[in-house]
């Protein structure tokens, strides 16, 4: 599997995610800059990481969903190539239309950094396919807007059509309906509230975020 990571002015979490993917498929990951307006060809994932794109000004991804190269991730990602953004990712790919809903602040108003515990709500997609259905697992949150929203239609579709990827079972943010992660209709497209790069390695004292890579290897790779 040959993934690429696109790199925004302030993203903090970019070099995470290229080692998390580098650790599990033993392939270098390519860094893509939000000035480049190609996506390469052969290129098997694409990953908008967390962090603070543009600074946040305006709403949390809003400017780094109008930057050249998500003109080319949106085509790539009509075309099938899976795209995994990961908190601020997530915030991106619902600003250029991939996903649906919204972000608000914190329900507490605070930045919320901590492991919270998230059920899987699929484990056939290429994202979650080496989770059991219902497990429990541990993953870290850093996030000052990662209160997702959407009006109750766009809810129960995505309730409906089985596309509540994860879900909080203490939820950190005031996320409607404890959501912390949503597909796209295809379930090719993923956004994650929290960061499975940060849960990868035996140093990082668990493990649990690793087997989103892992299900992306044997399903892409």
């Amino acid at each position: 599997m040959k993934a690429a990571v696109v790199v925004f002015p302030a993203s903090n979490c970019d070099r995470d995610a290229a080692t998390a993917l580098e650790v599990v498929t033993g392939r270098k990951t390519q860094m893509l800059w939000h000035g480049d307006t190609e996506v390469p060809a052969g290129i098997d994932l694409i990953v908008l990481p967390g962090g603070f794109s543009y600074g946040d000004y305006l709403r949390c991804g809003a400017m780094a969903a109008r930057s050249p190269i998500m003109r080319a991730v949106v085509e790539r990602a009509k075309a099938g190539t899976p795209v995994f953004g990961i908190c601020n990712g997530w915030q991106i790919l619902a600003e250029c239309g991939l996903l649906p809903g919204g972000f608000l602040r914190n329900a507490g108003l605070k930045f919320v950094n901590r492991p919270v515990t998230v059920r899987v709500e699929d484990s056939q997609s290429i994202f979650t396919n080496a989770y059991a259905h219902g497990e429990a697992i541990s993953i870290p949150v850093a996030n000052g807007e990662g209160n997702f929203f959407a009006d109750d239609e766009t809810l129960d579709r995505l309730e409906g059509e089985g596309r509540v990827a994860v879900r909080y079972l203490d939820n950190p943010n005031g996320s409607v309906r404890d959501i912390a992660g949503v597909f796209n209709e295809t379930r090719t497209v993923l956004g994650m509230m929290p960061h499975p790069e940060r849960h990868v390695e035996a140093i990082h004292h668990n493990q649990d975020g690793r087997r989103f890579f892992e299900s992306l290897l044997g399903a892409v790779g």
